[in-house]
């Protein structure tokens, strides 16, 4: 039966393929599909693990020495009567002889679905064997990859690699780190129970350049796994089994959307001026070295956000070391060819975790909380390894050190002591680097707007962080689905601050970019271009769609109609506001 779910649109375009389930629990092991005729020999493999597993505990059990406390053999006899009860093999096998999944995956999706049951049990004492359950299934886990070594650090990574180039991800939530697993993969789509337009994982998702839509409301319950979907990237819908009539329509869109890109093409090699020659510079927001090359070819004149963070999210290995992450830079560097690069230090915390081979404490999840800067401050064996790596490659290009959440002096004071620490260390060493290397400040929480000049006296160039600036002043987590509504870039407050905060850098002589998702949407370049900016940094994909909306604007006549929409405080006076200036 065919029908439609709607969620929120993250990045546009038009994917049909069929539906790969990734359940909650299963994202930190393998997925891919089983080669036709090898269902048993895979039903085998997780059998042979569970009966590893009973040796195991029989072996504990027998170790265990005479003045053991009772409880230890307690624990061993509830975990092994869970692996001795046939339903919990029974589904795992199922779905590897009928949908042909991998043993892991077919065994994380079976306990994800045993988890949920557990989560809605009163009993206090039911419910905490859902822990028993989780550990029994990890041993499981643990004795499948001990028989096949399967991990991302292989040359041909076995997760995801065979589901094919129509397939759609369909999860509860993907964290960034796992999205950047699934960039090495074909995929034409995802779709997500949970998220924002502006959360770290559909920010990566457009940097996929592949269509979207999250917050979908149990989309990971209702769709199967090899379901046929339509994923309408620009509207925010999902359709489930679509029928061929309606498929052939959205293929037909699908193709007009094809040929706008290509068209989008003959942009490239045309200066970015407006209408009334209003000079504008675009530059590219990057995750990784390799996006370099796209942002050259898309016309950036350099990288506005290099987001370093995502160099120390690889679940699998260690903090990347200094040699490494001078490697890294050093690539981009050469790539732009002199451009202006700027290296965002690492900004962790809340939504973007780091890896799991990292030895350090978790941060906090919180947007609130120990990320960013502060994080930073509070590692600073870390912090100046990363601000070396930086000077290191600032030798070769324009590699320029911008510092993220700064809100008070002492942060400001203590971080630029750090960087001159780090100069000094390679001074003693007698490595080469840019003495009068840039640094600049990510102006995104609203207390360092209200106190611009403090920045403009400190440093040589402002970013304007819009995502986080919208969340902090109006206090909303933008990565939580029951608040993603209220995310109002229009919010009159937001206006305010962002014409304050470009005014007074431009009066002060101080480049001022924004560098969030506000400059990658075309349907808010003649607002930014009004509120009087000419630098803008978004995601390379959006670069030709922006520079199309900058061709035919007339900034003069933009921000004549300025001040009526700064004193709009009443919804439909906005309104209007808006509509005269988009005219």
């Amino acid at each position: 039966m065919t029908f439609a779910l709607h969620g929120i649109p993250v990045s546009n375009g038009i994917a049909i393929g069929r539906a790969v389930l990734i359940s909650r629990a299963a994202l930190e092991v393998s997925h891919y599909l089983i080669e036709v005729g090898q269902e048993e020999a895979e039903a085998q493999r997780l059998l042979d693990a569970f009966e590893q597993v009973r040796l195991e505990l029989a072996q504990l059990h027998k170790g265990l020495p005479k003045d053991a406390p009772q409880e230890m053999a307690a624990f061993l006899d509830v975990h092994g009567m869970i692996l001795a009860d046939p339903a919990l093999a029974e589904k795992p096998l199922k779905l590897i002889r009928t949908q042909r999944l991998n043993a892991a995956w077919a065994l994380t999706t079976e306990l994800n679905d045993l988890l949920e049951q557990f989560s809605e049990i009163e009993d206090t004492y039911l419910k905490e064997r859902a822990n028993d359950i989780r550990q029994v299934a990890e041993r499981i886990l643990k004795a499948l990859s001990s028989q096949k070594k399967e991990n991302l650090e292989s040359k041909e990574p076995p997760s995801l690699r065979d589901v094919g180039v129509d397939s759609i991800i369909v999860a509860h939530d993907i964290a960034p780190h796992d999205m950047l697993r699934f960039k090495e993969h074909a995929f034409t789509g995802f779709v997500t129970d949970l998220g924002g337009k502006t959360s770290h994982t559909a920010i990566v998702a457009r940097s996929m350049e592949i269509p979207a839509v999250v917050g979908v409301r149990h989309a990971s319950e209702m769709i199967r796994h090899g379901d046929w979907l339509v994923v309408d990237g620009e509207h925010g819908v999902v359709v489930v089994a679509p029928d061929e009539q309606l498929l052939a329509q959205y293929r037909v869109l699908q193709a007009k959307a094809k040929a706008e890109i290509e068209k989008l093409q003959d942009l490239k090699l045309t200066p970015t001026k407006t209408v009334d020659d209003v000079a504008i510079e675009l530059l590219a927001n990057i995750e990784l070295p390799e996006d370099a090359t796209h942002a050259v070819d898309l016309g950036a004149i350099g990288v506005g956000l290099f987001r370093s963070e995502f160099l120390f999210m690889d679940r699998n290995q260690a903090l990347p070391d200094e040699e490494r992450q001078y490697q890294e830079y050093r690539q981009v560097v050469d790539l732009m060819h002199g451009l202006p690069v700027n290296i965002r230090t690492i900004d962790v915390g809340a939504d973007k975790a780091l890896g799991a081979g990292s030895d350090l404490s978790k941060t906090g999840t919180s947007p609130l909380g120990l990320r960013a800067i502060r994080w930073s401050l509070t590692e600073p064996e870390i912090f100046l390894t990363q601000l070396r790596a930086i000077l290191r490659a600032s030798a070769y290009g324009q590699a320029r050190i911008m510092i993220p959440m700064l809100a008070h002096v002492k942060e400001i004071d203590e971080t630029l002591r750090l960087i001159e620490k780090a100069k000094q260390q390679l001074l003693q060493r007698g490595q080469a680097f840019n003495p009068n290397i840039q640094v600049g400040a990510m102006i995104e929480i609203p207390a360092a707007a209200l106190v611009l000049p403090l920045f403009i006296n400190r440093f040589d160039f402002l970013s304007i962080g819009t995502n986080d600036l919208i969340q902090y002043t109006l206090a909303i987590d933008r990565s939580d689905h029951a608040v993603a509504h209220l995310y109002d870039p229009f919010h009159p407050a937001i206006l305010n601050l962002l014409y304050n905060i470009i005014n007074q850098a431009k009066r002060a002589n101080i480049p001022v970019a924004v560098c969030g998702e506000m400059a990658g949407d075309p349907t808010m370049t003649k607002l930014l271009l009004g509120l009087g900016l000419t630098d803008f940094s978004m995601h390379f994909s959006q670069l030709l769609l922006v520079k199309r909306e900058i061709l035919k604007a007339n900034v003069a006549a933009l921000k004549s109609r300025i001040p009526a929409l700064l004193m709009a405080i009443e919804p439909q006076d906005q309104a209007i506001a808006l509509e005269n200036l988009m005219a």
